[in-house]
């Protein structure tokens, strides 16, 4: 079996068998994906995060179907249906499609129309009409039988594949508006779909949720048509069910029974079918550019050494300002009013500056929600900073994380609004150690998120985070609690514990006293030790990505070169000498892993993000009105969906790149535009009314 499992993996996954064998052992044994692309790259042939994640996925759906093979053979032979050809179907079964084709005979039933019709008797008398033969029969009973017949039609595989290659080749998807919701839905943001007609074959994800959307709101009906393709459907029905010696009156009957059992029970069911492929399908493309976007913003790049001067902006209530030292510690707190209603710009401008000159801060961090753009003009408009030195961050998920229990834990005596300002500085300063805090479904990127899996949403944000939390690599002594239960062998229990153990015995001096943190065992230590860096601590090696189990390998590189191993890091002259080759031969250690080793030697306790986010964005205009058809302008994109990416233009109103906008041709806004991007586009349109902007990318 396990030999099966791991051949239908690798054909899914189209990754070699040998290497996916190797990944399922691993996973198998507890490891976590992360640890296996880093540390066990000799076992695997150095199959990437991305390949064992994908391994991952296709194991759990290839042992769903194995479980649900399992239960319908057992189901069937309890029932005492099997015969050697519906077992030799149900074990040459690929998908849960076909398993369940071969099981429709044999489920259990509700009362249907078929199942009246049998509790009277009409059985036999259907099974005569299909061999050709029709005794004399009142209508009723003819009926009856046809409604057995028709569902023995419905249950064939043959038929149902048909009509699942028609709806497939040829249906449409059409919408009209509900009655009584032309108004609402012509002032809605799906005004668009009110007369929407998509076939299945070219449905793009974001209509197909934007339509589902739509009529889960009222506002829509929608339907499926098979158009010209319908009638030659039923003919293809009949010819496959109809036997070839039913006589005229037999045929006649029976050709109607399968057109019901079309209409009825086939259509219906593989709409169904054909729907949940479509929702699987968008909810996979929604669910892949929302853990994209996610990465890119957890990677973006950290403000290091800066005092952050941190403003979560209002009008009526005022702009909460908060000082922030280079670690994101509260150094001050204050509100200003520097808009309406109250306008005080001076007394705003007093404030500012004399927490700038007491606290020496370096840059301010301008939250991006109500009042932000005015907040951001008086700031430049009065020289509190230099332009560049004033970021306008994303605060989506701000005020989740400010009332959190996290937030209270950390800030017990202040209130919400000063919480909400602080996680606005952070973000600039560290934005994965800030971000990890907050639900990722709060964060506010992606496209319908709130209309798909919801469980297949949390699990792929949860693995995204975690990917990006041990890509980064953490510090055992600063790390939340929050942080640390990210980490590949963690979790929220043994986080919570390392968090005490440190409380309780101050900083680690080590990787090695990990061990004594209450129920992490070796296992555990395994599994996250490599991920976690100990600055400062009594082995150099502990502030690299290099596992302690490698520890050796690095002595024994050292002594090739006859040197300590304490002077390898950081010396490039040495680590060139090093003959990986020649050593991987004696024995040293896997080639694949000390090549690994010598990157971290190079760099020892690098940070994987780069530090490019030393300038803010300047924009070049401030409101909606000086916008003009075919200005070209600096923007950042701040979205990106599977139709376009949305543009921050230094207004309130973001601008939009349609898909077919970018420039050429392309599968994925992805392959040319990230989160965080500098650009310049085009206005090509501009709906005052509606407050829309059309761009094109430069």
């Amino acid at each position: 079996m396990t030999n099966n499992i791991s051949s239908a993996v690798a054909e899914r996954t189209g990754l070699p068998l040998k290497g996916v064998s190797a990944v399922i052992e691993l996973l198998d044994e507890g490891a976590t994906v992360p640890f296996i692309a880093r540390y066990r790259k000799e076992r695997t042939g150095s199959l990437d995060e991305v390949s064992i994640r994908a391994i991952e996925t296709a194991l759990r759906q290839v042992r769903d179907i194995e479980a649900r093979r399992e239960f319908i053979i057992d189901a069937i032979e309890s029932a005492g249906s099997m015969t050697p050809a519906i077992r030799q179907r149900l074990l040459e079964a690929s998908t849960m499609t076909e398993l369940e084709d071969t099981y429709a005979p044999f489920k259990p039933k509700k009362r249907t129309r078929a199942t009246i019709a049998r509790e009277k008797g009409l059985e036999p008398l259907a099974k005569k009409i299909m061999s050709g033969h029709l005794p004399y029969s009142s209508d009723e009973d003819v009926a009856g039988a046809m409604d057995i017949i028709a569902e023995w039609a419905s249950e064939s595989p043959r038929l149902r594949n048909l009509t699942r290659n028609a709806f497939n080749r040829s249906a449409s998807l059409n919408c009209t508006v509900a009655k009584g919701k032309e108004e609402d839905i012509a002032h809605s943001s799906l005004a668009q779909y009110a007369d929407f007609s998509q076939t299945v074959r070219r449905m793009q994800s974001h209509q197909y949720l934007a339509l589902r959307r739509a009529e889960r709101e009222g506002l829509i009906k929608v339907k499926f048509s098979l158009g010209d393709a319908s009638e030659s459907l039923n003919d293809s029905l009949c010819r496959a069910f109809v036997p070839r010696n039913a006589s005229g009156e037999c045929r006649e009957i029976i050709e109607e029974a399968v057109e019901d059992a079309s209409k009825r029970l086939l259509k219906p069911s593989v709409e169904n079918e054909v729907s949940a492929s479509l929702k699987e399908m968008a909810d996979k493309v929604a669910i892949d550019i929302f853990s994209s976007n996610l990465r890119q913003l957890l990677l973006a790049s950290p403000l290091k050494g800066k005092r952050v001067l941190a403003i979560d902006p209002g009008y009526r209530t005022g702009c909460k300002v908060v000082a922030l030292d280079q670690q994101g510690n509260l150094l001050d707190e204050g509100v200003i009013y520097p808009t309406e209603p109250k306008s005080d710009v001076q007394g705003a401008k007093r404030l500012l500056e004399g927490m700038i000159r007491k606290h020496k801060l370096d840059v301010i961090s301008l939250g991006n929600g109500t009042a932000s753009r005015e907040t951001e003009s008086f700031i430049k408009q009065n020289g509190i900073m230099d332009p560049s030195k004033v970021f306008v961050v994303s605060e989506d998920g701000a005020s989740v994380y400010s009332a959190s229990d996290l937030a209270r834990k950390e800030f017990p005596d202040k209130d919400v609004t000063v919480r909400g300002a602080v996680s606005i500085g952070r973000r600039l300063i560290d934005p994965l150690a800030e971000l990890v805090k907050i639900d990722p479904k709060s964060i506010g990127v992606g496209q319908y998120q709130h209309d798909v899996d919801q469980a297949a949403l949390k699990n792929a944000l949860d693995y995204t985070v975690m990917s990006c939390v041990n890509a980064v690599g953490v510090d055992v002594n600063t790390a939340s609690e929050r942080l640390l239960s990210y980490v590949s062998g963690i979790g929220p229990a043994l986080a919570s514990n390392i968090v005490a153990y440190r409380a309780s015995n101050g900083d680690f001096k080590s990787r090695r006293e990990l061990k004594k943190v209450p129920r992490l065992g070796d296992k555990a230590f395994e599994l996250c030790a490599g991920f976690l860096r100990v600055p400062g601590g009594k082995e150099p090696l502990d502030n690299t990505g290099i596992h302690p189990e490698s520890y050796g390998i690095v002595d024994r590189m050292a002594r090739s070169l006859n040197v300590k191993a304490a002077e390898l890091p950081g010396n490039d002259a040495l680590l060139d000498r090093l003959d990986l080759k020649a050593l991987a031969e004696a024995g040293a250690g896997g080639l694949e892993t000390m090549t690994d080793i010598v990157k971290e030697l190079r760099k020892p306790g690098r940070d994987p993000r780069t530090d490019d986010n030393s300038d803010a964005f300047v924009p070049e205009i401030e409101d909606f009105s000086q916008l003009a058809i075919g200005k070209i302008l600096p923007g950042v994109v701040n979205n990106i969906t599977a139709f376009g990416a949305f543009v921050d233009l230094g207004i309130k109103e973001n601008g939009l790149i349609h898909i077919s906008k970018l420039g050429r041709r392309v599968n994925s806004v992805t392959e040319i535009l990230s989160l965080g991007q500098r650009v310049e586009v085009k206005v090509i349109d501009i709906d005052s009314a509606r407050k829309r902007i059309s761009l094109e990318l430069v």
